[in-house]
């Protein structure tokens, strides 16, 4: 499996809320290990950087591309699966029985979800109460989202394990919005290539380690 080496930062190195300094991004390994495994010749654009300390796990999305597109109708979490996002998926053990999702878009909307293989997705279910933030700003180059999670979250999830996170990192490259008659036209980006002839990221494969220094 594919590993990310998550550094260890000193918990004073918050800011007010919880969001990270952008000094504190140095101090992260910078991962641009991602492709389009399904489509060939094409540069991703995007690069994935975590940090942690003794309460949360802190993650950064850097994604290049313009324009940036983000399906709005109702504002309701369904909507970022119509949108430019990026993904992280947890999994509990190797068959997936369970796994999470979480979506967020370049809004910073998230479309959470507790899943089982294969793809019975719950999206009634939400992420653990205060364990998940996030924040997203657009710029001239594309978007940068960033996320806190807490560790006690991930522990009653039974997702952290001495210090080993198992994760999958995603984007799904968003073409053209969905409108009345058809999807939105999606290219699927991925840390990890999938043993899989076309897109799916649902799959054990899928996934990589991020492990806490």
């Amino acid at each position: 499996m594919k590993e990310y080496k998550v550094n260890r930062i000193q918990q004073e190195s918050l800011k007010a809320g919880y969001t990270l300094s952008n000094s504190f991004w140095e101090e992260a390994v910078l991962n641009t290990d991602f492709c389009y495994p399904w489509v060939g010749g094409l540069n991703s654009k995007t690069s994935f950087r975590a940090l942690h300390d003794n309460e949360n796990l802190y993650f950064r999305f850097d994604v290049i591309g313009s324009p940036i597109l983000v399906y709005v109708n109702n504002n309701n979490k369904m909507e970022v699966g119509g949108s430019d996002r990026v993904e992280i998926f947890f999994r509990k053990n190797e068959k997936l029985k369970p796994y999470y999702g979480v979506e967020m878009d370049a809004n910073g909307r998230v479309m959470d979800y507790k899943a089982n293989f294969y793809r019975e997705l719950d999206f009634n279910w939400k992420w653990p109460k205060n364990g998940l933030h996030v924040k997203s700003e657009i710029n001239d180059k594309g978007y940068i989202l960033t996320g806190t999670i807490s560790f006690d979250s991930l522990k009653q999830l039974e997702v952290l394990n001495n210090n080993i996170i198992e994760a999958g990192l995603f984007r799904g490259h968003c073409l053209k919005l969905p409108d009345d008659n058809n999807d939105a036209d999606l290219k699927w980006i991925s840390w990890v290539i999938p043993d899989s002839e076309g897109p799916d990221f649902h799959i054990p494969s899928s996934f990589g380690k991020l492990i806490l220094e």
